[in-house]
């Protein structure tokens, strides 16, 4: 392919993406905070950028190769935040997504009915109120990380939260405006492959969303202690980092190193974003493959490790799995 045929295919990629960037990119600095303590603003890169990016890509991220009723998928895992340096597949991601006829990830971003969801079903709920303190708190943190006060009239407070978690690391080059999902998604679309939701906006904001005006106080209290701690930031750097340098022996031990499990509670809420998942996911990955469809699963990084890790539930349903070597 040539150098101006990539040009113009990287160029269409960004063209879908935008509407994604829109949706995850951190506001501008506040008139009232001086530019020069705000974290650096994601930007859309120049065509220019975009080549030079294409030409010197190298893969990361974790990859296996599903083979089962003679036809070959991938399973690929991903991480929601990332730097702009990481946002081109290198050759052998490029190869797999390029081989398959569907790209599945946990939730289609670019597709308008699920934006629609998600936005309505992170509207504040009246009845899971903040306690008046701790909402100061969370106006403050918002102040803190230059993002708009507005966002408590639009978003519920715990939605704020995790937003405020995501977008801590921003000084550290990373921002979920180059989340490899997104990527991926905007990927699919501009070469015009199908793409499945493996979830629905509604069982992801379940996660997330207090179910208890308790639950929405726990929740918001435990992302600004974790902010407040410092603690946040170093775990989302490690992550991102442990993904880009595809050191999955390092993930596998998550539990030993993440300091997020020290508790019954910690424990549960691991179980429900994680294990509790997996099933259902690798059901779905299962029925399109079954379907006749060559597959290119991206699914959260996290999801692929332990007894109840993807490569595991595909393997107990009949696939032969196998890891890419990823160099």
């Amino acid at each position: 392919m040539s150098g101006a045929r990539i040009g113009r295919l990287l160029r269409r990629w960004w063209r879908a993406l935008l509407p994604a960037l829109v949706w995850f990119a951190a506001p501008a600095c506040q008139a009232q905070t001086a530019p020069a303590t705000c974290p650096p603003v994601a930007q859309v890169p120049s065509a220019e950028q975009i080549q030079a990016g294409a030409r010197q890509a190298r893969d990361r991220g974790f990859l296996w190769r599903l083979r089962k009723n003679g036809h070959t998928s991938y399973l690929y895992g991903t991480v929601h935040i990332a730097k702009a340096d990481w946002l081109f597949a290198g050759p052998t991601v490029s190869a797999a997504l390029r081989a398959s006829d569907t790209v599945a990830l946990e939730l289609d971003l670019l597709d308008p009915e699920i934006l629609e969801r998600l936005h309505a079903g992170m509207a504040p709920q009246p009845e899971h109120p903040l306690p008046a303190p701790l909402a100061q708190r969370l106006r403050a943190a918002l102040r803190a990380a230059c993002l708009p006060e507005q966002m408590l009239a639009t978003m519920a407070p715990e939605m704020v939260a995790t937003t405020l978690t995501v977008m801590a690391a921003r000084a550290q080059g990373l921002d979920p405006s180059y989340a490899i999902d997104v990527v991926l998604a905007g990927a699919a679309h501009a070469l015009h492959k199908p793409v499945a939701s493996l979830e629905t906006p509604e069982q992801q904001l379940a996660l997330l969303l207090g179910r208890s005006e308790e639950e929405t106080r726990a929740l918001v209290e435990q992302s600004l202690a974790e902010l407040d701690s410092g603690h946040a930031v170093p775990m989302l750097v490690r992550i991102a980092q442990v993904w880009a340098d595809g050191r999955l022996d390092e993930l596998e031990h998550y539990a030993d190193w993440c300091d997020c499990l020290n508790t019954a509670d910690e424990r549960a809420m691991h179980r429900r974003l994680l294990d509790d998942r997996n099933p259902g996911l690798a059901d779905r990955i299962d029925a399109l493959h079954r379907g006749g469809k060559q597959v290119f699963a991206a699914v959260g990084s996290l999801h692929m490790i332990g007894p109840l890790g993807l490569p595991t539930l595909l393997a107990q349903r009949g696939y032969q799995v196998e890891r890419v070597t990823l160099k």
